[in-house]
């Protein structure tokens, strides 16, 4: 249980912050499903990337608390990537 507990919060705080950034930048809202489902994804991989940034390796140290924070942090900013990045590709489509 131990080993499960700081990914739920990671993917779970990863989901609020896909969501968060979703409805503060309009232009990278996925709905709410591809939010939670990019948001979750980042918030794993954002856990796990904090490591490897000089300066940032503290996080990773203050434990579940850290875990929360780095999942946040990460779903959001994958989120605003992905939401970005289809919104891009949606209007040169069009032309």
């Amino acid at each position: 249980m131990e080993a499960i507990l700081p990914l739920l919060i990671q993917v779970i705080a990863g989901g609020i912050g896909g969501n968060g950034v979703a409805q503060a930048l309009k232009n990278a809202n996925l709905g709410t499903m591809g939010n939670t489902i990019a948001g979750a994804i980042g918030g794993l991989g954002g856990a796990a990337l904090i490591g490897a940034v000089p300066g940032l390796d503290a996080l990773a140290g203050m434990g579940l608390a850290g875990d929360g924070i780095s999942g946040l942090v990460g779903g959001s900013v994958l989120t605003a990537i992905v939401g970005t990045v289809k919104n891009m590709m949606a209007n040169n489509s069009g032309e």
